[in-house]
């Protein structure tokens, strides 16, 4: 009689093993075997971390193995397993691979089909066609829309962590309490003794050291000791957290009238400020988007208050930005003076430290939760609603999105009660010159990694679709870029996203944002939280007094009162600090130890973005030993694969 060689690899994570009864079948085109205990005497099966084999003999001649199923029945108390992979030897001595790398929960089972990556078109037998079905039926009842909040691309329907699907949860909840994380940061700053400190100011400027973590050498000591520099203040719009709202200023806005005589001390060419403009020598910062937004009232005893300045900054003969201008709100007026550099110490330092305020604001609720992990979460849906496992698409991204819907839900749970191409939208704010611009390794980076994914996915697209038409005819591709569209985005053609695509040049290029979405711009405006974030009178994350109305009034003591207190100090320092880490056990781009693919191409394709990827982070190694504020956000070995901090 035929015998097979089953060989089932159990996940190394915290308990993924099982003391369950598991169960195989295999579905074969001559014939399906009966069902199959695995099960040796005297031997704890499928035990976390193991690969363990058995031996199961059929009646009859199967043919070729379509499907293997899974079984999991209670044996004591339901536990569940997560299952890496199988590997099936057949009595002709060939090996067929099935990946799984999904949980099994309760009496629960799966059916797999061996690991070559299929399009629709490619399935011509009805088991099969009816397999991709079906699978898809199950996740788009289990992955549902829901509205978060009006305005906001669309969510997960899921009120708590626990409510998710268990192949999309944390394999350890506690590990992504922000309260319990952000309180044992602040443990391990030291400063836990601040923390209940509300409506308690700092003395003074020194006085925040008492809770900031002195590391020799970091970023983070630098920004401490320079800050109030406007060199430190106009470089942070390049190459800090927020490195993509600076743009060229090509006309002065008449909201804010600033003039040649007011500026002219700043400016070094000898031109007046309308000939630096053409020259394209300013650039504008502008929170236009804050305005009339109100203040956090979650704290009834302490009353914030938020700003919308507008930022004019200047390239001097150094090729380096400086601050030139600041206006405090959008409408000028008496009440709302232009400050300058020539004003007084604490007028000029006061105007600043309004603007890095409304930039963390920008940055949390923009650049970093709604362009990175709110956009991310939404392929990540559409992913699991539109694709099916055999999908080379659901292959190729499911590594992206690797715990983004979880960390999402459980901010949504505990905080928080139209994007583009990289490319082009460094082009559409005019910051696309390296001569003009030598300083921004933002861009630089950031275009070598885009290149780097983009060169990857074009290979993987040309692996399985032979031509454009291939593309615009498979009907799970179509449906899943029609789903981020028409729900993620919300149909907004503002979104820049498309309703369908059509050609393996776009497909490639829709992948590449996918990726580079994920990983390179999470990494580049969440992990330098801590350098950039952690001296507190650079990022302000409330203001307990309005913005000034006039020059000459503001003294140290009217600064520290502005700035936050001890208690939200301490809180503050805890969540950038938390946020700044790396997950344990992190997958950084490029990795993919689950093996989706099994094909050789693909593999291959995979070595050579690997190698690509090595290459830059030589290069930005070799520019950084000659930095004293080194940018090494996104160097590939420090990029996660994924939104999942």
């Amino acid at each position: 009689m035929p015998s097979y060689t089953v060989t089932v690899a159990t996940g190394s994570q915290w308990f993924a093993g099982t003391d369950d009864y598991i169960y195989l079948s295999l579905l074969g085109s001559a014939g399906c075997s009966e069902k199959h205990l695995l099960d040796k005497p005297f031997y704890n099966d499928f035990e976390r971390g193991a690969v363990d084999s058995y031996d199961v003999t059929v009646d009859e001649e199967l043919g070729e193995i379509q499907l293997v199923k899974i079984e999991k029945r209670k044996y004591w108390l339901h536990d569940d397993w997560y299952l890496k992979y199988i590997t099936l030897k057949t009595p002709h001595g060939d090996y067929i691979e099935f990946p799984c790398y999904r949980w099994i929960t309760g009496d629960g089972e799966v059916v797999l089909r061996d690991g070559r990556a299929k399009l629709a078109r490619d399935d011509q037998i009805h088991i099969l066609k009816q397999h991709r079905r079906k699978e898809l039926e199950t996740r788009q009842k289990q992955y549902r829309w829901m509205e978060w909040s009006p305005g906001f691309p669309l969510s997960i329907d899921a009120k708590c962590h626990k409510d998710l699907p268990r192949d999309i949860q944390f394999d350890s909840e506690k590990g992504v309490d922000f309260v319990l994380n952000y309180s044992k940061a602040m443990e391990n700053l030291f400063i836990n003794r601040f923390m209940h400190m509300f409506q308690s100011s700092w003395n003074d400027f020194a006085d925040f050291e008492k809770i900031f973590v002195k590391i020799s050498n970091t970023i983070s000591e630098r920004v401490m000791n320079h800050w109030q520099e406007d060199l430190m203040f106009g470089y942070q719009f390049l190459n800090g957290c927020n490195p993509v709202l600076i743009r060229r200023c090509t006309e002065l806005p008449e909201k804010f009238p600033v003039t040649t005589e007011m500026v002219e001390c700043s400016l070094e060419r000898q031109l007046s400020l309308e000939q630096e403009v053409q020259q394209g020598n300013i650039f504008i910062v502008d929170f236009e988007l804050l305005d009339g937004i109100d203040a956090n009232k979650t704290d009834p005893c302490t009353l914030q208050f938020l700003a919308a300045p507008i930022c004019l900054l200047y390239k001097n003969l150094a090729n380096k930005i400086v601050p030139i201008a600041i206006q405090l709100s959008q409408i000028p007026g008496d009440e709302n003076p232009i400050f300058l550099p020539s004003d007084a110490k604490y007028d000029w330092l006061l105007a600043k430290i309004w603007v890095r305020s409304s930039d963390f604001h920008v940055h949390q609720t923009i650049t970093h939760l709604l362009r990175t992990h709110l956009v991310s979460e939404v392929f990540g849906i559409a992913m699991y609603r539109q694709l099916p496992a055999v999908h080379p698409i659901f292959k190729l991204l499911v590594a992206h999105v690797r715990y983004t819907i979880a960390i999402n839900t459980k901010a949504r749970e505990q905080l928080i009660c139209e994007c583009g191409l990289f490319d082009k939208a460094i082009k559409a704010r005019g910051m696309e010159s390296k001569e003009d611009i030598p300083y921004y390794f933002y861009r630089d980076d950031g275009l070598l990694v885009w290149e780097a994914i983009r060169m990857f996915t074009a290979e993987v697209v040309g692996i399985y679709y032979e031509s454009d038409q291939v593309v615009e005819e498979d009907p799970e591709l179509q449906d899943f870029v029609n789903d981020v569209y028409l729900y993620g985005m919300r149909g907004r053609k503002s979104s820049g996203f498309p309703k369908s695509v059509k050609s393996r040049e776009q497909l490639s290029e829709y992948l590449t944002v996918v990726i580079f979405t994920a990983s390179a711009q999470h990494a580049a405006v969440n992990f330098g939280q801590y350098d950039w974030c952690s001296w507190i009178p650079n990022a302000p994350p409330t203001m307990r007094a309005p913005p000034p109305t006039a020059k000459g009034v503001v003294t140290i003591e009217q600064i520290v009162d502005t700035l936050p207190d001890r208690g939200r100090s301490c809180w503050h320092l805890g969540a950038v600090w938390a946020l700044s880490q790396f997950q344990e056990n992190e997958l950084f781009l490029g990795m993919y130890p689950e093996e989706h693919f099994i094909e050789k191409p693909v593999k291959e394709a995979i070595a050579r973005f690997r190698k690509n990827l090595e290459a830059i982070v030589s290069v930005i190694a070799e520019r950084n030993k000659k930095k004293q504020l080194p940018y090494y956000y996104l160097s590939p070995d420090r990029i996660p694969n994924s939104v999942a901090i």
